[in-house]
């Protein structure tokens, strides 16, 4: 069957796939209750919608509670060793491009051991889906605290409270360059499934940080502004094109005072000063602008922050590997024979 390089489909002749065709005869084994497999939901009704043949369809996992991923997604997938994930994802997209390649990872496995090898991969845009299971604690490892935990959390590996200040993922993708950057909600499964289908429809690396409650090592992490009954009035959704409005009738909104911004109570419909969302642009001054809200003085952003199209890291190695092969191939034996000095043209 033939395939286009970033996995998609241009042929006609891919069986209709079903979510079930995505379920392995795995028991999940994720504690009760866990935000976790709201996600794999999602991402199981998610992957027909993609119409990739399952055999070119890869999950590439760390260490952590949201690494057990790859067992329970019917594809080809990959455990592998703590924070390296996107290594050996970045090894596989430039080695078989035609393959949809996912990395599943969290937090700590992501932003702590992994923040390096995460940063570089954003940086080259690789054709890469990352989702970024975010419960701001070490659940694997039973409640330390990890890099996106709140200032002065008691844990068991901070009884006196942390003293960090915590990472912002989405703030860090954008300052290394990620072409597609959103956000998510385990809770708020059918904006996670359209916010997931976006990120796997991007051409180039794609971030996604999805708020995830560990209901035994971190309960309640996100409940204040993420609970239903709260939810529209503590969180805006990010839609292109559409002006910021939030609360239960859309009556509030955000607008800029300089380059800061502010909450319009009970703005009129035709305010113009709310501002308008734009993905699509080549800085990212507005995006950052928005990430800065911090709840309670703000509502919490979810959705999409940026999407833009530039050339991916493994279409421009591909070129480099064609344009070398079209200029005649060498011969290997011919080199080894040749002397104590190579030189390779």
């Amino acid at each position: 069957m033939a395939t286009a390089t970033n996995g998609n489909i241009i042929t006609e002749d891919l069986p209709v796939l079903t979510r079930k065709d995505f379920v392995t005869d795995q028991e999940v084994r994720w504690c009760p209750g866990c935000g976790d497999y709201s996600i794999l939901a999602q991402m199981q009704k998610m992957l027909p919608e993609l119409r990739v043949p399952k055999e070119n369809l890869v999950f590439i996992s760390g260490i952590g509670c949201s690494s057990r991923f790859p067992y329970y997604v019917e594809t080809y997938g990959f455990h592998s060793i703590h924070g390296r994930a996107l290594t050996l994802a970045t090894g596989l997209k430039a080695s078989r491009p035609e393959l949809k390649v996912f990395v599943i990872t969290g937090d700590g496995d992501g932003l702590s051991i992994g923040g390096n090898h995460l940063l570089h991969a954003m940086r080259r845009n690789i054709d890469l889906t990352v989702v970024l299971f975010n419960n701001r604690i070490y659940g694997l490892t039973k409640g330390q605290f990890s890099p996106t935990s709140e200032m002065g959390k008691i844990t068991k590996s901070s009884p006196y409270g942390t003293t960090e200040i915590p990472l912002n993922p989405i703030r860090i993708a954008l300052a290394a360059g990620a072409t597609f950057v959103a956000r998510s909600l385990d809770r708020d499964t059918k904006h996670l499934e359209e916010t997931l289908y976006k990120a796997a429809q991007h051409k180039g690396v794609s971030f996604v940080e999805v708020y995830q409650n560990c209901n035994i090592f971190n309960d309640g992490a996100f409940a204040a502004f993420a609970e239903k009954d709260v939810r529209a009035d503590r969180m805006i959704y990010l839609e292109d094109g559409k002006p910021l409005r939030f609360g239960k009738d859309g009556q509030h909104g955000i607008r800029l005072n300089g380059f800061q911004p502010e909450v319009v109570e009970n703005a009129a419909a035709d305010d113009a000063s709310i501002l308008v969302h734009n993905v699509n642009q080549e800085n990212t001054i507005l995006a950052n602008i928005l990430v800065s809200m911090d709840y309670p003085d703000f509502p919490v952003p979810i959705g999409v922050f940026r999407d833009v199209d530039h050339p991916t890291f493994d279409d421009l190695l591909q070129k480099q590997v064609d344009d070398a092969m079209a200029k005649g191939k060498g011969d290997l034996g011919e080199l080894l024979r040749s002397g104590e000095t190579w030189e390779v043209g």
